[in-house]
């Protein structure tokens, strides 16, 4: 996707397009975007967040997952208590 397409998609995203938001979503996640995640997720797409958070866990990305947790990520928060549980079982 171009740069101009990008752009065009982020402003339909911006006016409420909530396609255009999934779209950026789906893109964000193949990229494996956080900053674009991020911006969605605060944004309000709960579909975003749940991305962050796999891609966080996938990357084992403890900041992020702590990022998400204490602003009230639940499910950040649950794949922190995994992969402490974890840790402490090796």
């Amino acid at each position: 996707m171009s740069d101009t397409d990008l752009a065009a998609l982020r402003e339909r995203a911006a006016r409420g397009d909530l396609d255009a938001v999934g779209e950026l979503v789906e893109l964000a996640a193949e990229r494996e975007d956080f900053e674009e995640l991020r911006r969605l997720a605060d944004g309000g797409s709960r579909d975003a967040a749940a991305q962050l958070v796999e891609l966080a866990a996938e990357k084992e990305d403890l900041n992020e997952l702590r990022r998400l947790a204490a602003g009230g990520n639940r499910d950040a928060a649950d794949v922190l208590a995994e992969l402490a549980e974890e840790a402490a079982e090796e």
